[in-house]
């Protein structure tokens, strides 16, 4: 029987729900974004730059990774992928970070945008082509699910580097012990005191005067 009482189990399931609401909102921006860019933008056109030429709107469609890294791999990435995702939904249970819970989340969530691309459009399942439409300085292409992945890696690198714990440690024992009430202690030793010697005659009034 699972003790509901636990603090940790407690702050763990919070800490859960929190990740998986920030899963679900960046999965939300990303697909609502990619679905903008599809109607409002061609790729036959030129990047629409609105800020000098350092951002701009350009719509690719990309098999590969960042930067247009392994477009001869879709797959792979896409079995890379699953396993990311497999991965955080396992941690999620035993979290005990607030800031894992946010990094983590925002993987989930860019992870699952772009995952939703693979396995969903063409040319195939699990081959799919990403929607990329934020063209940055012609430098590469990408989308909101990249912005969530690059800052989750971010956040993850400050988590390591502090040395903040991810989860609780499955095999170490929960401190169920409770502080002792003073009151109870002292009813303790005089219930004791009583039953030490439960044949010894009551002393009477004179005797406890002399």
């Amino acid at each position: 029987m699972t003790d509901t009482s636990d603090p940790t189990a407690a702050r763990a399931r919070r800490l859960t729900t929190g990740l998986t609401l920030i899963a679900v909102v960046v999965l939300v921006a990303d697909q609502l974004s990619k679905w903008a860019a599809e109607s409002w933008l061609s790729t036959s056109e030129p990047t629409r730059w609105f800020l000098g030429e350092l951002l701009g709107w350009r719509l690719i469609y990309n098999p590969g990774a960042a930067l247009s890294i392994g477009t001869s791999f879709t797959w792979v990435l896409t079995i890379i992928a699953v396993g990311v995702v497999v991965t955080i939904v396992r941690l999620s249970r035993r979290l005990v970070s607030t800031g894992w819970a946010v990094a983590l989340g925002l993987l989930l969530g860019g992870a699952l945008g772009n995952l939703g691309d693979r396995f969903f459009r063409d040319p195939g399942f699990a081959r799919g082509h990403v929607v990329d439409f934020i063209n940055y300085a012609d430098f590469f292409v990408g989308n909101v699910a990249d912005i969530a992945i690059v800052v989750a890696a971010g956040l993850i690198g400050i988590l390591s580097f502090r040395g903040a714990p991810l989860s609780a440690d499955p095999s170490e024992p929960a401190d169920s012990a409770t502080p002792e009430d003073p009151a109870d202690s002292a009813d303790a030793d005089f219930a004791e005191g009583e039953s030490a010697d439960p044949k010894a005659p009551l002393a009477t009034p004179e005797e406890d005067r002399a």
